[in-house]
């Protein structure tokens, strides 16, 4: 109905609808989208120029109407072609046409560039279809993902300088991609952290291949180093053996915290199933002691408690005491969140709603795109909330005297 888009702005939609609806080859719901659109942006315009279409005000100082241009917008109804009026002073840009959120854009590139490459599945070809996505061009996707790539790689690339993060949560999320003919696992490495102000930071992303996550890790944190990181007084991460080795070796003064919820799955996996409740419940009741001291002698009585039936358990505590209770040496107030990577978990789940959406990427740099704009809007989202610890009690970090707190206000909670 591209003939009807100008006329149609000036009558309501309840009566643009029922003329509509006489004709039987329309889609309504598109068409009202059509049309409540192009009365948005009429009336857009008359704000804008300070009189209705075909009012004449020769005293007006504002500018003036000059014509239509045609664009094709892409809904969630389907392909819709509006009438963007012009203006002959200045220019006018839709409200309603102003750049999607960065992840929806993302992902909407993500699966055109499936669809174009001819790898898409069903689940992404019927995304295409509710996206309403009617044609595509090669054209058309290099512009939209050159475009988003450069946003990713500014954001993944940033400098790091300026700020200290004293706490730096380490961990990785599982995605498919297609390579060379093949699925293949990737590792989507994420780095997050606190700042000394308290506000949370997205700090990196890389991608590495299953087998060669590894040493992926020192290369991960080597650039975080490059960048600027610095100030990291805690790690939290699971026990992967090449991140901890890049901790040790390139966080110099930095101590390490191993994530009590992976540490009580590696101790499940050494029981039979039937104890496996029993076995978290024991080392769940080291964590909820007061001061690090109660909790050393809790975690003695577990292992004498869990040796006699299960040696391997009890093995496993014994050599992982040093890296469990780091947290208990820094302030009370921050306890609960450092002693494991949860807060990082929730992000990563996060990524894994999004790219579920796509199943298989069909390149790695589709990848990094949807992930990146997930984690940029995430970063957004936690500056402009409030502050995920209190900066006075960001404070009390130094304020351990002989390892025990200071007694000092700043420790309360935050």
């Amino acid at each position: 109905m591209e003939d009807t888009t100008v006329a149609d702005a000036s009558m309501t939609l309840l009566d643009t609808l029922r003329k509509l609806s006489a004709d039987g080859d329309v889609d309504l719901l598109r068409e009202g989208v059509r049309v409540l659109a192009q009365a948005i942006m009429e009336s857009e315009v008359t704000e804008l120029t300070g009189a209705a279409k075909g009012e004449r005000d020769p005293e007006r100082r504002l500018t003036h109407r000059n014509g239509y241009r045609q664009r094709r917008w892409d809904t969630r109804v389907g392909s819709v072609a509006l009438a963007i009026p012009r203006v002959r002073d200045g220019s006018y840009f839709p409200s309603l046409l102003e750049p999607r959120r960065r992840a929806e854009r993302a992902l909407l590139a993500v699966v055109q560039e499936a669809y174009v490459l001819g790898v898409s599945t069903r689940r992404v070809e019927e995304l295409v279809e509710a996206l309403g996505i009617a044609s595509l061009s090669k054209s058309e996707v290099s512009r939209m993902c050159a475009a988003l790539d450069t946003e990713v790689e500014a954001f993944r690339s940033r400098s790091l300088a300026g700020e200290q993060y004293p706490y730096l949560w380490l961990d990785a999320t599982y995605v498919k991609v297609r390579e060379a003919g093949r699925v293949v696992s990737m590792a989507a490495l994420v780095a997050t952290a606190v700042a000394a102000s308290g506000e949370r930071r997205v700090l990196g992303l890389e991608l590495a291949a299953g087998n060669d996550e590894g040493s992926a890790w020192p290369a991960f944190i080597g650039r975080l180093v490059e960048r600027g990181l610095s100030g990291v007084r805690l790690v939290i991460s699971d026990h992967h053996r090449g991140l901890v080795a890049a901790v040790r070796e390139q966080l110099l003064g930095a101590a390490w915290q191993r994530c009590r919820v992976h540490f009580t799955r590696n101790a499940q996996d050494l029981v039979p199933r039937s104890a496996r409740s029993m076995v978290a419940t024991v080392i769940r009741s080291i964590f909820e002691q007061p001061d690090e001291a109660s909790a050393r002698a809790q975690l003695r009585r577990v292992v004498d408690g869990v040796a006699p039936r299960f040696p391997a358990v009890a093995e496993l505590l014994a050599e992982a005491e040093p890296d469990l209770l780091v947290h208990f040496t820094f302030p009370d107030a921050h306890r609960r969140q450092i002693r494991s990577t949860n807060p990082l978990e929730r992000l990563n789940k996060e990524i894994k709603r999004r790219t579920a959406v796509v199943g298989i990427f069909p390149t790695r740099a589709s990848l990094i795109r949807l992930v990146g704009m997930v984690l940029a809007e995430q970063d957004d989202e936690w500056q402009d909330g409030r502050r995920y610890f209190r900066p006075e009690s960001m404070a009390a970090i130094d304020a351990v005297v002989d390892g025990e707190e200071v007694s000092h206000p700043l420790l309360m909670a935050s």
